[in-house]
C-alpha cells in the first residue's frame, strides 16, 4: 500500500514537471491543465484500482487466502458479465441508461445480481468457510461496481468519439473493455476482504 501510494505521488509529480517543460523552457505549455488532468485521471482510473487488485494477492494478516481472493474477484466479475449478458439477451426490454450504453437493460442487471450473488455465496462458503450472507453482499456489490465501471468506460469512449479503446484484442473493443469491470470491482473486493471478511 505504501509503495502504491508513493508510486502514484511520484508519477503525478513527474507528470506535472514533464508536461510543463515538454516544449522547452522558452515555449509556454499549451493545454497544460487539460493534459495533466487527463493523465492523472488515467492513473486514478487504472493504476490505483489495479494496485488494490494486486494487493488482494497478499491475503490476510498472516499471508493466507491470497490466491482465493484473486480468484473471487475474477469469478464474481465473470459471473456478473455472463449473468447480465444471458438475461439481457433472453429477457432484456428495458434499457438501463440508453444515452450511455443502449444495450444494457434492467433485466440484464437482475441477471448479473442473481449470478454474482450465487457465486459469492458459494465462494465464501467453499473457499473461506465464512458466512453465506457475506458472499451474497460481496456478489451484489461487485455487480454494482462492475456495471458502473462498464458505463464509465462507455462514456469515456463516447467523449473520445471512438468505438474501441484499442486494437490489442480484436472483437473485444480493446483491452480496457476487459478491465472496465474488473478495476472498480477490485476496489470493493479489497475493501470487503480487508474490513468485512478479515479471514
Amino acid at each position: 500500500a505504501q509503495g502504491a501510494f508513493a508510486a502514484f505521488a511520484a508519477t503525478t509529480v513527474l507528470l506535472l514537471i514533464w508536461r510543463l517543460f515538454l516544449d522547452g523552457r522558452h515555449t509556454a505549455p499549451q493545454n497544460y491543465l487539460r493534459d495533466v488532468s487527463v493523465a492523472v485521471f488515467v492513473l486514478v482510473w487504472i493504476a490505483v484500482p489495479g494496485s488494490l487488485g494486486a494487493m488482494l494477492s497478499d491475503g490476510d494478516a498472516d499471508g493466507n487466502f491470497g490466491a482465493q481472493r484473486v480468484v473471487t474477484l475474477i469469478l464474481l466479475v465473470v459471473c456478473s458479465d455472463v449473468g447480465g449478458y444471458a438475461a439481457g439477451v433472453l429477457f432484456g426490454k428495458h434499457p438501463m441508461a440508453p444515452a450511455i450504453s443502449p444495450k444494457k437493460t434492467w433485466e440484464g442487471f437482475a441477471g448479473s445480481i442473481l449470478f454474482a450473488a450465487v457465486a459469492g455465496a458459494l465462494v465464501m462458503v467453499l473457499l473461506f468457510q465464512d458466512s453465506i450472507w457475506k458472499g451474497v453482499l460481496l456478489g451484489v456489490l461487485t455487480v454494482f461496481t462492475a456495471t458502473l465501471g462498464d458505463l464509465v468506460e462507455s462514456q469515456v469512449k463516447r467523449d473520445l468519439g471512438i468505438k474501441d479503446m484499442g486494437t490489442m484484442l480484436p472483437g473485444h473493443g480493446g483491452f480496457m473493455d476487459r478491465l472496465d469491470s474488473v478495476l472498480p470491482s477490485a476496489v470493493v473486493v479489497w475493501i470487503v476482504f480487508t474490513y468485512v471478511v478479515p479471514t
